[in-house]
């Protein structure tokens, strides 16, 4: 006899040796009962048992499938706006959590920030009235690029497909009134004195701060797209680069403007306003804000302003009256060591 060494392979074994069994006999019958049949009845297939499957191979086969779905090289190109790690989630929460203003997904309908929401649309209706143009010619554009903005942001967007449009059209609008005020004056178009957002005074400060955060950026070709349809220009590529530009510029750690000189309004042409976009287009206006910083730093360092200068001086008087009383300390040390000697 065969030594078995695996019961769960004698039970197989004698299984299929029994189903063969049936079909044999099976067979015979059918032999019999056509009696002189010429035609030769064909044997009865026998069926193949496969062992099931564990549902934990099961398990793992999906996430290999899911792993393969989602290897697209393609799709990991178009993204450029990105999530804080969680890592660093745990230092100075303000530094990454926009605490005025939502721009894009991640922190849309937060309810800290819901107080710009009306502010936002009141920015539409001014770009509306003073472009004469309907809102259906900005949401229809956007509806044309929403899977590319969407491939933009890290990780699934939880908006349906209508409330990602308005937001971006809605954001992205914003985002272009403050940077041509800033640039052109919030009078001129159309804004009160007084008006407690369009002005630089206020909140303007914390609405510069929340703008140059990750995690709350939009992409800068909707923003081109949409300046596109406001100026009436299929075109005008680099322009929103260029009034990022001024517009950041009080954030820029430098002892001069690096864009024009006080009390000039800026041109708004290519070759007016430097642009590290211009040539080669960019992900987002942090970017911007970004070459801005490394293309200064390679240039000349300008003189320092008059207030570093104030800073600086008032530093240097209070380093004279510390060296002065560590002297007189000194002196006295020493007189007193004298005394015991």
């Amino acid at each position: 006899m065969v030594a078995v060494f695996n019961k769960d392979l004698l039970s197989w074994y004698l299984l299929t040796l029994k189903v063969n069994e049936l079909a044999a006999e099976t067979s015979h019958q059918v032999q019999n009962s056509n009696g002189n049949s010429e035609a030769p009845i064909a044997a009865t297939e026998v069926p193949i048992v496969t062992k099931p499957v564990p549902d934990w191979v099961i398990a793992i086969r999906d996430k290999i499938n899911q792993a393969e779905n989602e290897e697209d090289t393609a799709a990991w190109g178009k993204l450029c706006i990105y999530r804080i790690p969680e890592g660093l989630r745990n230092n100075e929460v303000k530094a990454y959590i926009p605490q005025t203003v939502s721009l894009g997904p991640y922190h849309h309908g937060d309810e800290r920030l819901r107080n710009m929401e009306p502010h936002k649309w009141r920015a539409v209706h001014h770009v509306l009235k003073r472009t004469d143009k309907e809102i259906e010619v900005y949401l229809d554009a956007m509806k044309e690029l929403e899977e590319r903005p969407r491939s933009s942001y890290e990780g699934p967007i939880s908006l349906t497909s209508s409330e990602f449009i308005e937001m971006m059209v809605v954001d992205g609008c914003f985002i272009l009134e403050l940077f041509r005020g800033a640039a052109l004056g919030f009078t001129d178009l159309g804004y009160s004195r007084s008006d407690p957002v369009f002005a630089m005074r206020g909140v303007m400060h914390s609405i510069q701060r929340d703008m140059i955060m990750l995690e709350n950026q939009i992409p800068l070709f909707v923003l081109d797209n949409l300046n596109s349809i406001q100026m009436n220009n299929a075109d005008r590529t680099g322009d929103v680069s260029r009034l990022a530009l001024y517009f950041f510029d009080p954030l820029i750690p430098s002892d001069e403007p690096l864009l024009m000189k006080k009390g000039r309004k800026p041109k708004i042409e290519p070759d007016a306003i430097f642009d590290p976009l211009t040539d080669q287009g960019g992900p987002h206006c942090l970017d911007v804000f970004r070459r801005n910083l490394l293309a200064a730093s390679e240039g000349a360092k300008p003189a320092p302003r008059i207030w570093i200068s104030r800073w600086s001086q008032s530093n240097r008087v209070v380093d004279k009256r510390t060296d002065l009383q560590c002297h007189r300390a000194k002196r006295r040390r020493n007189q007193v060591r004298k005394k015991k000697n």
